[in-house]
């Protein structure tokens, strides 16, 4: 959907370049990582991701940081389907235990909120290898945005 559009430069004082939509489907960023939600409802995300050499640090594995993002992706994606459409969230904190390395193929997590209050809301994401084997576990915080005041 964006392919064609990710080397526009974004004007921090203007308006965003491209149409944005605010329902539950990829940003250019994860687009261009390559994720897929596979599956979102109440109970929780599941996401994919190839391993494609884009995604690689300089021994060859994937890179912590396409982890960690894959795995907020579905963490906010999974938030996101709990909430009506048009609120915004923030994340506030979170945490990447990494327990294997990617070495290749697909990779998938599995996200689902673990606590709600009035103004935060917390997650827990698994990230699996291509061989299904448990390889990050990801924890974070949200902030839900504040009610807005009527003029």
């Amino acid at each position: 959907m964006y392919e064609k559009q990710y080397d526009i430069p974004v004007n921090e004082a203007g308006p965003f370049p491209v149409p944005l939509t605010d329902q539950i489907e990829c940003a250019p960023f994860e687009e261009y990582l390559g994720m897929k939600i596979e599956k979102s409802d109440r109970s929780g995300t599941e996401m994919s991701m190839p391993f494609n050499v884009k995604l690689a640090q300089s021994k060859g594995l994937m890179h912590g940081g396409a982890i960690a993002s894959l795995a907020h992706t579905t963490l906010a994606v999974a938030i996101k389907k709990q909430l009506p459409v048009g609120n915004d969230i923030e994340i506030i904190t979170f945490s990447l235990r990494f327990h294997l390395p990617v070495r290749g193929g697909m990779v998938r997590a599995s996200g689902r909120v673990i606590e709600e209050t009035d103004r935060d809301i917390r997650g827990e994401v698994l990230v699996y290898n291509c061989h299904g084997e448990k390889a990050a576990t990801f924890s974070a915080a949200y902030r839900k945005e504040r009610a807005r005041k009527l003029s």
